[in-house]
């Protein structure tokens, strides 16, 4: 991350912190949106059998106390300056606790699929269509602009999860909190959750942003109880001060104002600058997504898609999302790389360096090697928990360059995939894509998805940050420090990627062969892993 500069010292700032799955991330950003500085912490995650994803919300706040010492101790930094803490963080969580705000459960994860059976149940009803029943498709279609997803991975099959299989826990339940609106209830004390983040609970009438609110026969179709449920708040508003001890606790001042946050997907819309309606940023970090704003509400359920409330006021924004891309990478290369000999293993960041120049060498198209990126199922376009992974047309010949190329390119595939049908429901061709997340870091992958995708990639400045800087931009639009049409103009393109016409025959033939594994494959993925379709 970047260190201080000098020239804003004394400018007014946000602290942003962006809970991740892997790490947490803290950053210094100006309210103009210049990164002063960031600090990372990692934090362990259990995968659990039955499809469990699981965290020590604990874990997260002593990461965050950690960083925050370290950031603020750095020259050029200065805590007077921070006016503002935003946090943007996994999205489709749920922390259970008790009056006082104390966690009663590990945090229940967004990969977390034990809940499926029970929403299954919940959705189904006499004349279905894809699982669900037509009048309640058609009621969550029409309050929510979408619908309960059937891997049960949303807040709704955390909750029903808990109440069915951990009854003292669901009992016990003061509220259900979002991630990030756990960590807003430790940095302000109230409970509340922002109209964005609440979505996928699947309980808000979502028509008019202006009053998003719960709606009681929403919540009688989930069984969810309201009272389990938290307060509701606009996006972009001001919850609270920080909590005195939690101010001396982060060497905050006790002036410092707790904004509501976003989730992660609509923090990076916010951050990558694509602000405008209909203008795109694609994030390949651990997953991935295509999204944009737009001015209306719309669903496609048989695609896993829709537009719900964004992190900016009075926008939708389309929801969908791929469960693995950057996180392919890193599992080659914890294959590749025994991680329990530290003391002769090179370090994750030298191994992401050799990765990018075997992949160089490979050409394009990884001599027909292709690799399916569905290693925990996939959502977006298709709903489906048990597709999983893998190399496909490996040879004596195939090298650990073509390993890593073709990751990339599968990846890459796979947003071409989920870019077939965005495009379609958008009604228009996106021209410019931004590209952030981990994966935008690579040169390679860049060139790599604006040949599969044929369309100009626009990589932007500091992309693993963006959702830093979208937590910044949104607290400073809370405190009036920026308006939304300011801030497409304060992020930076790196370089803009162009097709390289001589590739595109080749990617797309390689593009239909992907899809053609994945027809050929899909009722074999289903018999092997059947067990794991909960």
């Amino acid at each position: 991350m970047r260190g201080g500069r000098v020239p804003n010292a004394g400018s007014p700032a946000i602290l942003a912190i962006d809970l991740g799955t892997s790490a947490v991330k803290l950053a210094a950003v100006t309210t103009r949106g210049v990164i002063l500085g960031g600090e990372v912490e990692p934090i362990p995650l259990s995968l659990l059998p039955e499809g469990g994803a699981e965290q020590d919300p604990e874990s997260w706040w002593s990461a965050i106390v950690r960083a925050a010492r370290r950031l603020l101790g750095r020259e050029g930094i200065s805590a007077a300056d921070i006016i503002g803490v935003n946090c943007s963080s996994q999205w489709s969580g749920t922390v259970a606790v008790d009056e006082q705000g104390r966690p009663l459960h590990p945090a229940i994860l967004w990969m977390d699929s034990r809940g499926a059976p029970h929403v299954r149940r919940l959705t189904r009803g006499l004349i279905s269509i894809e699982g669900y029943g037509v009048g309640k498709l058609y009621t969550w279609l029409k309050l929510t602009g979408g619908v309960p997803s059937m891997s049960g991975k949303d807040p709704v099959g955390h909750i029903l999860y808990l109440q069915h299989e951990h009854p003292e826990v669901y009992r016990n339940t003061y509220k259900f909190l979002e991630p990030k609106d756990w960590l807003n209830l430790r940095l302000s004390g109230r409970f509340a959750s922002s109209h964005d983040s609440i979505t996928l609970h699947w309980v808000t009438d979502n028509r008019d942003l202006s009053r998003v609110g719960y709606d009681e026969r929403l919540l009688a179709m989930t069984g969810l109880h309201r009272e389990k449920l938290p307060e509701l708040l606009p996006a972009a508003s001001v919850v609270g001060p920080l909590r005195p001890e939690v101010a001396r606790e982060l060497g905050l001042g006790g002036h410092v104002q707790v904004v509501t946050g976003a989730p992660d997907i609509m923090a990076a819309a916010v951050g990558s600058g694509a602000v405008r309606d209909f203008e795109s940023h694609l994030c390949i970090g651990t997953s991935s997504w295509l999204s944009c704003h737009v001015p209306y509400k719309k669903a496609d359920v048989l695609h896993q898609m829709g537009t719900v409330p964004s992190a900016i006021p009075g926008r939708y924004m389309l929801l969908n999302e791929q469960e693995s891309a950057g996180i392919c990478l890193s599992q080659l290369k914890e294959l590749l790389f025994d991680a329990q000999d530290a003391a002769t293993a090179p370090s994750s960041q030298e191994i992401y360096a050799r990765f990018e120049q075997a992949a160089a060498r490979v050409p394009a198209g990884s001599d027909q090697v292709i690799f399916l990126p569905w290693l925990n199922g996939e959502r977006s376009p298709v709903e489906d928990p048990r597709m999983r992974g893998g190399f496909f047309n490996q040879s004596l010949q195939t090298t650990r360059g073509h390993l890593v190329r073709a990751v990339m390119e599968g990846v890459a595939y796979n947003s071409r995939w989920l870019l077939s049908y965005v495009e379609p429901f958008l009604g228009r061709k996106l021209e410019g894509i931004r590209l952030i997340g981990g994966g935008a870091r690579s040169r390679v992958w860049c060139q790599i998805l604006a040949d599969v995708l044929d369309r100009p990639i626009h990589q932007v400045d500091e992309p693993v940050l963006a959702n830093a800087r979208g937590a910044a931009f949104q607290a400073a639009l809370a405190l009036g420090h920026l308006t939304v049409e300011e801030m497409a103009g304060l992020v930076p393109i790196t370089h803009i990627y162009e097709p390289n016409g001589t590739h595109r025959r080749l990617y797309d033939e390689l593009f239909q062969e992907f899809l053609n594994l994945y027809k050929a494959n899909k009722a074999i993925f289903a018999r092997l892993n059947r067990s794991r379709s909960a």
